[in-house]
């Protein structure tokens, strides 16, 4: 027999075999291919410079095998010789995952102006002149023109109002929905408020400037937005996602999901396009309230998609004055900030979904008062979950979360160290937020109180962006967390690289857990998601650096080569 006849003998059915099973027609080889074969064939190995497991067992490895959409053995190579190894590239790490963001809401901004960083109400015009001009079917009655960005600090001191969308003769008829910086209030154009009958502010509501509608008072313009259809949805979750595996992100919490779209990320998740893992939290069609008949728990079969939590909102943001706090702004005296939600219903809803549905409960909260009014509620729902238990141990099974966990009276804080609550955090928004936060909070209750992130290491934080409130980037996370700069700048408040506040810093070593495996844990998906290790769900990244061996300023100039979601390469 001929070289080439032996190969085809051999080789050909073999090749034909792979290529029919991953066509789905595993029969026939279990049919036509020897079962020796079997055990390599359909087992694929990757092997780079390294791999970064991050599992206790086995940290530091070099290969690993995928089965089933899971890693099915991670070991060091001892058969390979030097020069194979050598030429191996990449560096392997559990794939990120952002602990906090909003999948629809991302998606919907990159089909929106960014006014990120604008330092002007001039260069606010000509952003949306720019765009108006790439997007001239936006504006109408069915397609708003949505932008967000925006930051009254950047005004000269002042809210901005509708009259200020009236940029030229064509924005006099423009329908136009702008959110501030952190989505907490939005701005909007006359043609809009022509929209609006009479109103009255409701609770915890407040409208600064005509235009402008914070916190609960949005809810008296978002009746008139023309919601996007499914379609548009589809089309932004698609977009979100393929954003999101450029920076390396294989599975986030999203934080707040309505019924509706509950209902279209299950129709979704077993679609090609979705490739990031979603562990949504319940929002209600109606803020803090409870509507188990609307929803059901939810855990898909392939890991991409998981609703066993509940998002109640707590207060406001502190850009807007709208955190609410135990003692007044010091820079607005005036006000302490305002509660989305009394304390009662806070402490009832939390109850019910907790003891009566047995959800995970998780609350935004950003100020003092608020934070204690989520501390409350947890240990309310604690006592009467576990009323002969000790409530650490309950905490360990139920893990409520703290959303944000910004400004926390030093009693709280000691309060959720014993109990367990967990922290989830978004170190982007410290570095964000340390231009204004000490004329907020004056001096002392910002160091008392403010973005701790060390002090909460016990609590296994879990850490995340927020986007599309901060850039999407886990490298520019890892970077506000390890430094306590601005990762857009790689500056302090006064200029300096000394750190604002840098005894709250964490290490690299922290920041990573923070994005893998107590993102992980705090979704109830240890062992499952945030390590490479047998059992766990095949998703990794693959950089051509070694993290560990950066300078934290290289941090910011990190880039995803590769990113694999269930051992199929998504970006």
């Amino acid at each position: 027999m001929s070289p080439l006849s032996a190969f085809l003998s051999v080789s050909l059915p073999v090749i034909l075999a792979a290529l029919i099973y991953q066509l789905g027609l595993p029969a026939f080889i279990s049919e036509y291919v020897p079962s020796t074969l079997l055990p390599n064939l359909f087992v694929p190995t990757h092997c780079y410079k390294s791999v970064r497991t991050l599992s206790s067992e086995f940290p530091h490895a070099e290969c690993f095998t995928i089965h089933d959409g899971k890693f099915s053995s991670v070991f060091v190579d001892n058969a390979a010789n030097d020069a194979v190894k050598e030429s191996r590239t990449g560096y392997a790490y559990p794939g990120f995952w952002d602990g906090h963001g909003h999948l629809i809401q991302f998606g919907e901004s990159l089909d929106s102006v960014s006014l990120f960083g604008a330092e002007s109400m001039d260069e606010i015009k000509s952003r949306l002149l720019e765009y108006k001009i790439v997007r001239p079917e936006k504006g109408t009655s069915e397609q708003w023109l949505r932008g967000v960005g925006w930051d009254q600090a950047h005004f000269e001191g002042r809210w901005p109002t509708a009259a200020d969308l009236e940029i030229d003769e064509r924005f006099k008829d423009l329908y136009i929905m702008l959110d501030r910086v952190d989505v907490h209030c939005i701005w909007v154009s006359e043609r809009v408020l022509d929209l609006l009958p009479s109103f009255s502010i409701p609770p915890g509501g407040e409208v600064p400037a005509k235009g402008v509608f914070c916190d609960n008072a949005m809810d008296i313009v978002l009746q008139y937005y023309p919601k996007p259809t499914k379609a548009r949805k589809t089309e932004f979750i698609k977009t979100a996602m393929a954003e999101l595996n450029k920076h390396g992100i294989v599975g986030m919490h999203d934080a707040g999901v309505v019924p509706a779209d509950l209902e279209l990320y299950e129709e979704l998740a077993n679609d090609q396009d979705w490739t990031v893992r979603v562990n949504a939290m319940i929002e209600c069609d109606v803020r803090n309230t409870f509507c188990p008949e609307a929803v059901r728990k939810v855990s898909t079969p392939n890991g991409r998609f998981h609703v066993k939590s509940v998002k109640l909102f707590g207060d406001g943001a502190l850009g807007s004055w709208g955190s609410a706090l135990i003692e007044p702004y010091s820079d607005k005296p005036e006000s302490s900030g305002s509660l989305l939600v009394n304390a009662t219903t806070l402490s009832r809803v939390t109850y019910d979904w907790a003891v009566k549905a047995g959800y995970q409960v998780n609350i935004h909260a950003i100020g003092d008062l608020a934070n204690r009014l989520a501390v409350d509620a947890f240990e309310a729902a604690l006592k009467r979950l576990c009323p002969h238990a000790n409530l650490r141990d309950c905490q360990a099974k139920r893990r409520f979360r703290i959303e944000h966990a910004q400004i926390i009276h030093p009693d709280d804080q000691r309060r959720m160290s014993e109990l367990g609550i967990i922290a989830s955090i978004q170190p982007t928004h410290a570095t964000s937020d340390m231009g204004y936060a000490e004329s907020r909070l004056g001096q002392q209750r910002t160091k008392d109180e403010a973005y701790r992130m060390r002090s909460l290491l016990p609590l296994r934080p879990v850490l995340g962006s927020d986007f599309p409130v901060e850039p999407a980037s886990i490298f520019e996370g890892m970077y506000a967390a390890i430094t306590r700069r601005s990762p857009r700048t790689g500056l302090d408040p006064s200029g300096g690289k000394a750190g604002w506040y840098p005894e709250e810093s964490l290490t690299f070593e922290q920041a990573l857990e923070g994005f893998t495996v107590n993102a992980a844990y705090g979704g109830f998906l240890e062992g499952k998601a945030g390590v490479i290790e047998a059992g766990a769900y095949a998703d990794w990244v693959v950089l051509d650096e070694q993290l560990e061996s950066l300078d934290p300023e290289a941090l910011r100039k990190v880039t995803v080569r590769e990113t694999w979601v269930g051992g199929k390469r998504v970006y």
